[in-house]
């Protein structure tokens, strides 16, 4: 069944999301997500419909970290639906350190219609999306990853055709994504189980902000140590790199903490049968993931990569067009 008519959309005609920005899964509504999802299908099933959707729109890329998903997936992104990108690489001089992210904020406006930002601080997205008055959106901060996230649960709606029944495990640090991923989650009403070496759970708040909405939601948000008791019955077993940018001097020991949390043939064996393997890349074989798993059938990675460009095309014209 189309998204659109599994969430009961009648149109997509005029649709908005309810909020100004995208800095986070947690102000969004169930209804933005669903409408995020069925604007996606559309773009995906029907691009030429949408080419010139963003005409005349210029976005602004500000990168703090490097990027290959998120740069290229914006980039073509928009100028696919007729809009122009210019690229602002900070990875020299941070926001706030050459000048004010609210004067960065100020000067964007009045020259772009929205901002995609890449920061290692995720509060110089939430600065930039106060002072600015265009529309900005996360594109991967230390404490978030909302797109990825939601271009994950699209991915995981597109294969299963619903999120009902399905258990979903998650092996290994408490990141960024890991903590988009509980966001949605919990407004979803997902089965999300999350496995960590201890010490390195996700964000006590972040997990009691969203344990609110799995209420509402009927969502189960599950936080353990033992990576065979998540992985067992569950249709998706999700992974991410042990060491994020930033972390680069903590690789070789956080490699001894996290050697029982490999995702590998033998861990994967305790899933469903049919079960599928994500990744939101980059990945590192051998180390988070064996070869046999993420080069196999079960995995879907390279599909979650392509969905980038459709969600993150359906989030630029939900709150540019």
């Amino acid at each position: 069944m189309p998204i659109q008519m599994l969430f009961g959309i009648e149109s997509l005609a005029g649709k908005k999301l309810s909020v100004p920005d995208l800095v986070s899964i947690h102000p969004l509504t169930l209804q933005d997500i669903q409408l995020i999802f069925a604007m996606a299908e559309a773009i995906k099933e029907a691009p030429a419909d949408y080419a010139a959707a963003l005409k005349g729109k210029t976005l602004a890329l500000i990168f703090e970290k490097p990027s290959l998903r998120t740069r290229v997936t914006f980039d073509v992104g928009m100028t696919s639906m007729g809009g122009s990108v210019v690229f602002l690489d900070h990875s020299d001089a941070k926001l706030g350190e050459r000048e004010s992210v609210r004067d960065v904020a100020r000067n964007l406006e009045r020259w772009v219609d929205g901002i995609v930002a890449r920061t290692y601080k995720n509060k110089s997205v939430m600065e930039l999306a106060e002072h600015a008055s265009i529309p900005v959106i996360n594109g991967l901060t230390d404490l978030l990853h909302p797109c990825q996230a939601l271009t994950d649960y699209f991915t995981i709606l597109e294969r299963f055709g619903s999120f009902q029944g399905l258990k979903f495990a998650y092996v290994g640090d408490g990141n960024n994504t890991c903590h988009s991923l509980i966001d949605g989650a919990a407004k979803l009403g997902m089965e999300l189980w999350i496995a960590t070496p201890e010490g390195f759970e996700p964000n006590h708040r972040i997990v009691s902000e969203a344990e609110k909405f799995a209420k509402e939601s009927g969502a189960r948000i599950e936080i353990l140590n033992d990576p065979v008791e998540a992985v067992r019955g569950a249709s998706i077993v999700y992974t991410d790199v042990w060491a994020s940018m930033g972390q680069e001097a903590e690789t070789e020991d956080r490699a001894a903490v996290f050697a029982d949390y490999q995702v590998d043939s033998e861990l994967m064996s305790h899933a469903r049968k049919g079960a599928v393997f994500m990744h939101c890349l980059p990945a590192h074989r051998g180390y988070e993931v064996a070869p046999s798993v993420i080069d196999s059938p079960q995995s879907i990675v390279y599909d979650e990569a392509e969905n980038r460009l459709h969600v993150q095309k359906a989030i630029l014209y939900l709150l540019m067009g």
